[in-house]
C-alpha cells in the first residue's frame, strides 16, 4: 500500500508519525468507533452491518482512499473467517450433540443428584463451567435456565443463590476460555499461543469464577430476595428421548478438546524441540482445529448413538448446529476486518508510539480499551476483537506467557458491566422474571467483579511469570 499524506493505510511504514497525524487518527478512532455504537445502540443496526460501515467511516475520516480502506476491511474479514470460523462452527457442532442428545442434561442430573443444601451453589458453578467450556454462552443459558428454576423452586432457595454461580461460570468460559469466539479472536489477532493461553485461562478462571459465582450469590441474594418465577419451566431437551448417553461418556467427550490442547502446551514446554517426533505428533492432535474435530466425531458416537440417533438424526443435529452461528461468523469476521482496517491506518503503531511515554502496563491498557468499547457497544465479542486489533503491536516484544495474558486481559475486559445495550442483559432479565433495577443489581455486578477479579489476577500473574 502507498503511504499517504496523513500517514494512513501504512502498514509497511517504519517513520514514526507525526504529531498531527496522531491527532488526526485519534480523532478518526473515536469517530470510527462512535459510528459503530451509535448504530448498534440508537439505530438498533445489526453488529456485522454497523463494523463494516465503521470500518469504512474510519478510513474515510482518516482521510484514506476508500478502496484502499475496503481492501484492507475484506483482508481481515477474510483471514479472521479463515482462522476461527471453522473452530466457531465445531464448537457449535458439538454444543448441539451436546445438547440434544441429551448429555447435557445427564452430567446435570448426575451431578445435582449428589449435591444439596448449602454445596447446592457450589455444585451450580461446576455444572456451568463444564457445560459452558463447548457452548456458547446464549446456548448454555437455555440449557441451564430449567435446571436453574427446578433447583431453586423444589429446594426452596432464592434465585439469586442458584442462579447467580450458574451465570458466572457461563460468563467466565464464554471470555477467558478458548475455545469461545472471543479468546480465538484475540489470540489470533495477537498470536498468543493457543494451549498455554488456555491453560492460564483456567488458571485464571477458576478464582474468578468462585468469587463471582457461590461467594457474591450471598450477597445478591440479599439484595435481590426473588423465588424463582411461578411459569412453566421450559422442555428439557432430554425428555423426548427414551435414552441418553452416560456421565462418563459425555464427560469424557466434552473435556477431550481440552485435554489435546493442554496436552500439546505440555509437550512444548517439556521437549521443546520443533523437530521431535512427539512434538510434531502433539503439534497436529493438539492443534484446536483437530483437537476439536475429535470431539465432534468422538461425540458422534459417544452422545449421538446412545440417544438412539440414526445417521440421518446425526446430520440433521449438525445442521441445527450450524444455522445460529451465521450471525456470530458474520459479526466475528467484520470485527476482523474493522482490526485490520485499523492496523493499515497505523492505529496500533500510533499506540505503540504514544504508550512508551505513559507509565501505564499494556495489560491494563488492553483491559481498559476492551472495557471502553464494551460499555459503549454492548458486546463481549466486538469489544474482544476490536481491542485485540488495537493492542496487537505491543504483543510483538512481549514473552509468549505475556502474549498469552494480553489475550486474557482483553477477555476480561470485554466482559465489564453489561448493561441495557447487551441481549445478554435482557436473556437474564425474561428468564428469571426480574426488573431492570433488579438485573442491574445483580447480573450487571456480577459481569464487572468478573472482569475486574480477572483483570487483576491477569496482572498479578504478569508480575511473577
Amino acid at each position: 500500500m502507498t503511504r499517504l499524506s496523513v500517514e494512513v493505510l501504512a502498514a509497511d511504514a517504519v517513520a514514526p508519525i507525526t504529531s498531527a497525524g496522531h491527532a488526526r487518527l485519534g480523532v478518526a478512532v473515536l469517530l470510527g468507533i462512535a459510528v459503530i455504537v451509535l448504530l448498534i445502540t440508537q439505530f438498533k443496526v445489526h453488529a456485522f452491518l454497523a463494523l463494516t460501515i465503521g470500518s469504512l467511516a474510519l478510513g474515510a475520516f482518516a482521510g484514506a482512499p476508500l478502496d484502499k480502506v475496503i481492501t484492507s476491511f475484506t483482508t481481515g474479514l477474510g483471514a479472521t473467517v479463515a482462522g476461527v470460523g471453522v473452530l466457531i462452527a465445531l464448537g457449535a457442532i458439538l454444543g448441539r450433540l451436546l445438547a440434544d442428545s441429551g448429555g447435557a442434561d445427564q452430567i446435570v442430573d448426575t451431578i445435582l443428584a449428589k449435591a444439596g443444601g448449602r454445596a447446592m451453589p457450589w455444585v451450580m458453578v461446576l455444572i456451568a463451567s463444564v457445560i459452558g467450556l463447548p457452548l456458547f454462552f446464549e446456548v448454555g443459558i437455555v440449557l441451564l435456565i430449567p435446571v436453574v428454576l427446578m433447583v431453586a423452586k423444589r429446594g426452596h432457595y432464592s434465585l439469586m443463590r442458584i442462579g447467580i454461580p450458574a451465570l458466572a461460570g457461563l460468563s467466565v468460559m464464554h471470555g477467558l476460555v478458548p475455545p469461545h469466539p472471543g479468546p480465538l479472536v484475540a489470540i489470533d489477532a495477537v498470536h498468543a499461543n493457543l494451549g498455554l493461553t488456555l491453560a492460564l485461562g483456567v488458571l485464571v478462571a477458576i478464582p474468578t469464577v468462585i468469587i463471582a459465582g457461590p461467594l457474591f450469590s450471598k450477597v445478591a441474594a440479599r439484595w435481590v430476595d426473588v423465588q424463582a418465577p411461578d411459569r412453566m419451566l421450559p422442555q428439557r431437551p432430554s425428555e423426548e428421548l427414551e435414552n441418553r448417553p452416560g456421565f462418563g461418556a459425555t464427560l469424557g467427550t466434552i473435556l477431550l478438546p481440552v485435554v489435546l490442547m493442554l496436552a500439546k502446551a505440555l509437550v512444548d514446554i517439556v521437549v521443546d524441540d520443533p523437530a521431535h517426533t512427539v512434538q510434531r505428533v502433539f503439534d497436529v492432535i493438539g492443534s484446536p482445529l483437530v483437537a476439536l474435530l475429535a470431539a465432534v466425531l468422538v461425540g458422534m458416537f459417544t452422545l449421538g448413538r446412545p440417544a438412539g440417533f440414526s445417521r440421518e438424526r446425526i446430520a440433521e443435529t449438525v445442521d441445527k448446529g450450524l444455522v445460529p452461528i451465521a450471525g456470530i461468523l458474520l459479526i466475528v469476521g467484520a470485527g476482523g476486518g474493522f482490526k485490520q482496517t485499523l492496523i493499515d491506518c497505523g492505529v496500533g503503531r500510533m499506540i505503540l508510539e504514544i504508550s512508551k511515554d505513559w507509565s501505564i502496563p499494556a495489560l491494563l491498557l488492553a483491559w481498559l480499551i476492551a472495557v471502553a468499547i464494551r460499555l459503549a457497544t454492548g458486546s463481549a465479542t466486538v469489544a474482544t476483537v476490536s481491542a485485540a486489533g488495537l493492542v496487537a503491536p505491543l504483543a510483538a516484544d512481549m514473552s509468549s506467557a505475556h502474549t498469552a495474558l494480553l489475550v486474557l486481559a482483553i477477555g476480561a475486559g470485554s466482559l465489564f458491566f453489561s448493561h441495557v445495550n447487551d441481549a445478554g442483559f435482557w436473556l437474564v432479565k425474561e428468564y428469571f422474571g426480574l426488573s431492570v433495577g433488579q438485573t442491574l443489581k445483580t447480573w450487571s455486578v456480577m459481569e464487572t467483579i468478573i472482569s475486574v477479579v480477572g483483570g487483576g489476577l491477569v496482572l498479578l500473574l504478569s508480575l511473577v511469570i
